[in-house]
């Protein structure tokens, strides 16, 4: 559903990723580490245009893993899933293992 909509410019199609609320054991985990600011990207726009005309591409790709600001971005619904849309400017890094 998500391949749908493709972001314009600068923009970055996110879906957070939610981490599980109890352990594999049956564990509840407290709401605060529950809160995770971080997402898969799903689509990117091709890049926006700098003064000179060039473009300048988004610095992150497809299947990325996000760190998200806590505030901010535009809540998109596709069907029955909530994506998050930033510009590339305001994710804050990327993860890796």
């Amino acid at each position: 559903m998500a391949k749908r909509l493709m972001p314009l410019l600068n923009r970055v199609l996110v879906e957070k990723i939610v981490p599980p609320s109890k352990t594999t054991a049956g564990i509840l985990l407290p709401e605060k580490t529950s809160k995770l600011n971080s997402g898969k990207v799903v689509a990117v726009g091709p890049g926006s245009h700098d003064r000179e005309g060039k473009l300048v591409p988004v610095s992150v790709k497809e299947g990325d893993n996000v760190l998200l600001p806590e505030y901010g971005g535009t809540e998109v619904k596709l069907g029955e899933k909530e994506y998050h849309l930033y510009r590339d400017e305001d994710i804050l890094g990327t993860l890796h293992d």
